[in-house]
């Protein structure tokens, strides 16, 4: 694939979580795809990231996902964003708090065929936590 073809992914698969399209995550997602850094509870899969995502825009349905700096290789895209959202549904057992969130991660994906057949990433979910007032 080209740094294009994947970038291109990288933009619907964004567009496709931040507008609720959750089930054309299937589009961009590898059946057998591996999430080496998976949410609690997250199965693998183009499922997994519907369920994981499905679960965030509950808790957060203004969920946004803000792609700041990318770095594209044939096979590769790295990237790190920013995530806001407000809490209006449950989250992780917590019930909402109406507060806002901002909060940062990185990410790595590997592309085969223009689908993501492995990621790496790492997002500051216990900053998130304590916005929510649900962390020390």
């Amino acid at each position: 694939m080209s740094r294009e073809s994947n970038l291109s992914i990288l933009e619907h698969f964004g567009s496709a979580v931040n507008d609720g399209r959750l089930a054309d995550i299937d589009s961009y997602v590898a059946p057998a795809s591996v999430d080496h850094d998976p949410a609690p509870g997250q199965v693998p899969g183009p499922e997994g990231y519907e369920g994981m995502f499905a679960a965030m825009r509950t808790a957060f349905p203004d969920l946004h996902i803000d792609v700041e700096h990318v770095l594209t290789t044939d096979d590769e895209i790295a990237f790190a964003y920013t995530v806001t959202g407000t809490h209006l549904g449950e989250l992780m057992g917590h019930p909402p708090t109406g507060r806002t969130v901002s909060y940062r991660g990185m990410q790595i994906s590997r592309v085969e065929d223009g689908k993501l057949v492995e990621r790496w990433g790492s997002s500051d979910e216990l900053g998130m936590l304590r916005q929510l007032g649900l962390a020390d």
